[in-house]
């Protein structure tokens, strides 16, 4: 947060090779300064952060309004097609101390498929990864971002139905996160207006988490 009139929120985002990650980055970010391609390998092989510009019509206080800047760290996935989870692990938090440690990090975004199965399996190796990085305090800076949903609403799925329909692991993951999870369209992220709305609910979850920072430090372990 700089001043009265202006607020930044640091965002990273995490999950498995091919999910959408950078692309959601861009969403958020409005811009394409991450590299999102289809691939046979894993495509991004380190961090990098992106910085949007000012941008306003998002969020008022004290019947202001209030520009919004969004910080956001792209990082390798995990599993990773080239690097072992011990050097995903140790890139993502040197690198969240680098650029958060001072200022803190608002959220971490799971990014899953809406068009494919979480398996458990899957689900636990995810959610212990996270906990090796952010500690024992993870679900309250945690949530969920869905990609391809308009994949799942091609299928006929709305978003009730879809939860309705989901596994046991994905709804005990979105409980164990305080239901924290945003449906994103591919077809439309790149609209402003759908970027408003995904920002507009990001900014909602931080302010439930009565706009709590998790400070992150390097560590040598």
């Amino acid at each position: 947060m700089a001043d009265s009139n202006e607020m930044t929120i640091n965002l990273v985002v995490l999950g498995r090779t091919q999910t959408g990650k950078s692309a959601a980055g861009n969403t958020l970010l409005g811009s394409s300064d991450f590299e999102s391609h289809c691939s046979p390998s894993s495509v991004t092989t380190r961090c990098s952060l992106g910085r949007s510009c000012r941008i306003s019509g998002i969020i008022r206080r004290n019947s202001c309004e209030v520009a919004l800047r969004v910080r956001v760290l792209d990082t390798p996935s995990y599993p990773h097609s080239g690097l072992s989870k011990e050097q995903v692990r140790d890139t993502v938090r040197s690198a969240l101390a680098h650029h958060f440690g001072e200022e803190g990090l608002h959220l971490a975004l799971l990014v899953l498929r809406a068009d494919l199965p979480l398996c458990p399996d899957e689900s636990d190796h995810t959610t212990q990864f996270i906990q090796e990085l952010l500690g024992p305090t993870w679900k309250d800076f945690t949530a969920v971002l869905l990609t391809h949903a308009d994949k799942a609403e091609d299928a006929g799925f709305s978003e009730e139905a879809y939860l309705h329909s989901a596994s046991s692991t994905l709804l005990s993951l979105l409980s164990s996160v305080q239901h924290k999870y945003i449906f994103l369209d591919n077809q439309k992220s790149i609209i402003k207006e759908e970027r408003a709305i995904v920002l507009r609910k990001l900014l909602n979850f931080i302010r439930q988490n009565n706009y709590q920072v998790l400070l992150l430090k390097h560590s040598k372990e």
